[in-house]
């Protein structure tokens, strides 16, 4: 469904003439295909957002280190691509709702929680990693346990 979309949208990018929307669809396709290639099958529309966020993530480390290198023309152009990638992309969990759903999951798995805080990580992490970025659900976990 989502990779219908995408090729939709690029079908309507060349048709209008959106050079930049119609080269960042062809390298998310293109990341898609690759994916699926290696996976032999077609891939889920969570897979394909896992996909997309993968881009999204690598755009971001380059805007950080093309503004660290003074080259505002390819920040510019990053952010652009971004954007673009971002639109596809799910909304992330606002914080409260995040809280909760952290919250709901500690107490569901008390015991883990006592016996290896770090084991918790990776549960809490592997059943909100579609609705919010890792490296938030992390930084809310700490607030919430001590690892020692």
């Amino acid at each position: 469904m989502l990779r219908q979309k995408l090729q939709e949208d690029q079908i309507a990018a060349l048709k209008s003439g959106d050079k930049d929307r119609l080269s960042v669809l062809r390298f998310i396709i293109a990341q898609v295909q690759n994916k699926e290639i290696e996976k032999k099958g077609e891939l889920t529309d969570e897979e394909t957002v896992a996909v997309l966020k993968k881009v999204a993530r690598e755009l971001k480390e380059s805007i950080e280190a093309f503004e660290k290198g003074g080259r505002p023309e390819l920040v510019e152009s990053n952010k652009k691509q971004l954007e673009i990638v971002s639109s596809y992309l799910p909304a992330e969990m606002p914080d409260e709702e995040l809280n909760s759903e952290i919250e709901k999951i500690l107490i569901e798995n008390k015991a883990l929680v006592e016996q290896n805080p770090k084991a918790v990580i990776g549960l809490v992490i592997g059943r909100l990693k579609t609705k919010a970025d890792p490296s938030r659900i992390m930084t809310m976990l700490k607030t919430k346990i001590t690892f020692r």
